[in-house]
């Protein structure tokens, strides 16, 4: 059968949106890796930034709590942190916490916000600073509530080559790195979304990809958003709109150019992909509008002419769709997780090491020394949270709006959940968006990962195939959403 007319992928919504400054004081400590040589940031690369997104059902007789979106320019916050930061916003901005998602970009330059850390070096501007970060961004949430008005969010894809698969085999060593892997595979996919109001006018955008924010790394001291940064700035100048960047399942992949104090770098990796963004955007048609083929026109050949005409009813009904689903999936526990005691009494090993290399002048070792007592502190706040048990009680809450659905996932998945999701729905625009409220389950590498000595499984609390296993469950809940009749929809959809 002949194709005559090209619907949009979108979604007719309500939306409000409003961006802020959330940088950190100089001199905030700043360490997030554990072969850094300094505690405390000396200056701003490029300021940090949240940008609120509210999202609400666009008809009007139905009104299901809304969602509201929060991009953070953080790599994340521990559990506790994590758990306290929603309760001010919520309660401050008088929001339930349900409705919250942070998406943290991921950055490794912002800083490592952890209250383990308030008696170290710049660690007394953490609790203050956490304090007014929940404040600021409550306010950004009421501002964005009261630019709330009828939108249109239109979807594209795009393509760059900025991600690249980071497990890298180095045989001379006999071991897996962190690092650029030629040989490796990674998604390469730009989701983009252009929000507009009901005149046409553009009032924010989203991008959403796979990329750890790891350009700066031990040898940078600033504070930075990394690549996301000049990413918005390349967008942000062409739209005059805010843009809204979405981190999509990067546990295995990185920037190609990597792990260097030039931040520089970053910029270039961040115009990299705001340009493939921007090509996106700009190929994007109007709001609202079909694609109909109208008909022949005899000139030297006789073509075949097409023109937009704005939607019918029925395309008006399904972009406006607003459906709701809970993924509720038990995943497994690694059965040999240290103890707390273990941890701890490493912890002193490796400080007595330090000690003892610092006194010799054994720069070296103690560097060395210094970046296993980081690793197992954060070993030591990833188990800390745990439920008695075998298993963890994986929760999300999907939503979708119009030909979209939004896939929010705490922790860090590696990139084949995003590539398998999207295969098993290819008619269908999934946002999957990363960092969702932080990280309780750390890394979700796939089961071919597990045994190689990884990084990634190191940092993990879940046995081999927790991935698989989620990536199932969330096929039935997007399933449900694409065909079971819901009471949360709107009549006649």
């Amino acid at each position: 059968m002949t194709t005559r007319s090209v619907d949009p992928c979108q979604s007719r919504i309500i939306a409000g949106v409003a961006r802020g400054d959330i940088t950190p004081p100089v001199g905030i400590y700043h360490r997030m890796w554990g072969a850094a040589t300094h505690d405390k940031s000396t200056g701003i690369h490029r300021p940090l930034t949240a940008t609120v997104l509210t999202l609400e059902a666009g008809d009007t007789d139905f009104a299901p709590p809304p969602r509201v979106a929060i991009a953070v320019d953080h790599c994340l916050l521990w559990t506790a942190e994590m758990r306290n930061l929603i309760e001010r916003i919520a309660q401050l901005s008088e929001v339930p916490t349900d409705s919250l998602i942070v998406f943290f970009s991921h950055t490794h330059g912002a800083g490592l916000m952890g209250m383990e850390r308030r008696d170290l070096p710049g660690g007394e501007l953490i609790p203050p600073y956490l304090d007014s970060l929940a404040t600021r961004i409550a306010g950004l949430v009421e501002a964005a509530f009261a630019t709330a008005q009828a939108a249109t969010i239109s979807y594209a894809d795009g393509r760059c080559s900025l991600a690249q698969n980071r497990d890298f085999y180095d045989a001379a060593g006999g071991q897996f790195v962190c690092g650029f892997n030629p040989a490796g595979e990674a998604d390469d996919r730009v989701l983009v979304g252009r929000v507009n109001d009901r005149n046409g006018q553009t009032i924010a955008t989203l991008v959403n990809y796979a990329c750890h924010p790891t350009t700066l790394a031990w040898d940078n001291t600033l504070i930075s958003p990394d690549y996301v940064g000049a990413m918005r700035e390349v967008i942000e100048m062409a739209t005059g709109a805010p843009c809204f960047f979405i981190q999509g399942a990067s546990g295995d992949v990185g920037p190609r150019e990597g792990f260097v104090g030039d931040v520089a770098v970053a910029d270039r990796n961040g115009r990299q992909l705001g340009y493939a963004a921007l090509s996106a955007l700009t190929g994007l048609p109007p709001s609202d509008q079909s694609f109909v083929y109208a008909g022949p026109v005899v000139s030297g050949a006789t073509i075949g002419t097409w023109r937009y005409e704005p939607i019918d009813d029925a395309v008006a009904r399904r972009t406006s769709i607003w459906r709701s689903a809970e993924c509720v999936v038990e995943l497994p526990l690694r059965d040999d997780l240290p103890r707390r005691d273990d941890l701890i009494a490493e912890r002193d090993r490796w400080q007595a090491t330090r000690d003892a290399a610092v006194a010799a002048g054994d720069t070296a070792t103690a560097g060395d020394a210094r970046a296993m007592i980081e690793r197992v502190t954060r070993r030591l706040v990833r188990t800390g949270h745990l439920p008695t048990g075998n298993s963890i009680r994986f929760h999300v809450s999907l939503w979708r709006c119009g030909n979209a659905i939004w896939v929010p996932l705490n922790g860090e998945h590696y990139n084949v959940l995003q590539t398998t999701l999207r295969s098993r729905f290819p008619e269908q625009t999934l946002v999957i968006g990363t960092l969702a409220n932080g990280s309780d389950v750390w890394y979700l590498p796939d089961a071919e990962s597990y045994g190689k000595g990884l990084y990634q499984e190191e940092a993990s609390i879940l046995a081999q195939g927790s991935l698989e296993i989620l990536i199932d469950a969330l096929t039935g809940a997007i399933r449900s959403l694409i065909t079971t009749e819901s009471a949360d929809e709107p009549a006649g959809a």
